[in-house]
């Protein structure tokens, strides 16, 4: 298996510095899932690039399978390397929602991957995922969502800029990286993330994380 040079240890530096809290959203969803998912359960990841959340959900449930997929060849090379210790309950496909495995799964997670695509794919990647669902098993979902009137906004555009930041970043940086959120990102309110959940045909949403400019919710099939 080709070694990434560091780029494992750089991908998850930037997602701990970004996402507060990401090793306790790691423990909550998997206690979420564990909730209604049997103890030899099948686990949809959808963005399973890096391999970071599969790891963490391997490690603690030992007697589940998962079926990851992503669409980036070298993502999802970093993330055979990073669940090595899990590789006999991973499969992973190089897909979108599309033409990933029919299950049915037990359960299904996304995490950080939805404010990278647009809201017609979301749309899709959600109705993908509820019919490839068991009824009433668990989905989790987190991503990047803030308000989008103005100023709160831009004011959560700054805080999340801001938090993510290294101490000696530069101001043109910054500017840089809020102009970036703004126009390369996909971003909804909370509110139309629910209502999105709702009309993909999901049911109980319950937001359970906030961590500044990230939340997260569960619903079921």
């Amino acid at each position: 298996m080709a070694k990434f040079d560091g780029q494992h240890e750089r991908y998850i530096e930037g997602a701990m510095r970004n996402v507060h809290g990401l090793d306790g959203l790691h423990r909550m969803t998997g206690q979420l899932l564990a909730e209604r998912v049997p103890a030899d359960g099948r686990v949809l990841v959808v963005g399973a690039g890096g391999g970071i959340e599969l790891k963490a959900l391997a490690e603690q449930h030992r007697g589940w399978s998962f079926d990851g997929i992503d669409p980036l060849t070298d993502m999802l090379m970093l993330a055979k390397e990073t669940t090595a210790c899990a590789a006999g309950r991973i499969r992973f496909h190089q897909c979108d929602i599309s033409s990933a495995p029919d299950g049915p799964f037990n359960g299904a997670v996304c995490l950080l991957v939805f404010h990278h695509l647009s809201f017609e794919e979301r749309a899709a990647a959600l109705h993908g995922i509820s019919r490839r669902l068991h009824p009433g098993s668990p989905f989790v979902l987190a991503h990047i969502s803030i308000p989008q009137r103005e100023p709160d906004r831009s004011l959560w555009t700054d805080r999340h800029v801001g938090f993510g930041a290294k101490a000696e970043i530069d101001r043109d940086k910054l500017d840089a990286a809020r102009i970036a959120m703004k126009e390369r990102l996909f971003i909804s309110s909370p509110e139309q993330e629910e209502a999105n959940l709702r009309q993909a045909g999901f049911t109980g949403i319950v937001q359970f994380y906030q961590a500044f400019s990230f939340r997260g919710w569960v619903a079921y099939a």
